[in-house]
């Protein structure tokens, strides 16, 4: 098994994130995470960062800074996974995304979804975010 290194982005607007909706079998929940994906090799975060969206969504973000990273030891689907994961402010360029409620997208030919979801039900455990850690994080930075 290999460390995969990701790159997500934080995007906010109103008290609502932007994140994908998942949903894992074996647990049988449903989970939301910030969307991205993996670092190619020669790649910067941001570069990851932009080059995802295009290809999961057509369309541009732009990266506003780099946040926190977060080690995330975990199992999905009953598979163990180990991930670097680089966590990044950004904003879309198209400003209509922020007025859709549900997004449709592609990745790697498997379709998903992604929507805003406020963050308080994320804060307050109504709904379960990953990565682990994240949750924690977004508490520590509304008190400072």
């Amino acid at each position: 098994m290999n460390i995969r290194n990701l790159a997500i982005c934080l995007i906010e607007h109103n008290e609502k994130l932007f994140v994908a909706e998942g949903y894992d079998d074996v647990k049988e929940e449903t989970f939301y995470r910030p969307l991205g994906g993996g670092v190619e090799f020669g790649e910067l975060a941001e570069q990851t960062a932009v080059r995802e969206f295009k290809e999961e969504m057509d369309t541009e973000i732009e990266v506003t800074s780099y946040l926190h990273t977060i080690q995330n030891i975990f199992t999905f689907n009953g598979q163990p996974g180990h991930e670097m994961v680089m966590l990044l402010s950004a904003r879309f360029k198209d400003l209509s995304f922020y007025d859709k409620e549900v997004v449709s997208c592609i990745e790697e030919g498997t379709d998903f979804v992604a929507k805003w979801v406020n963050k308080h039900d994320f804060l307050e455990g109504n709904k379960v975010l990953y990565p682990a850690g994240l949750t924690d994080y977004l508490r520590k930075a509304q008190h400072q």
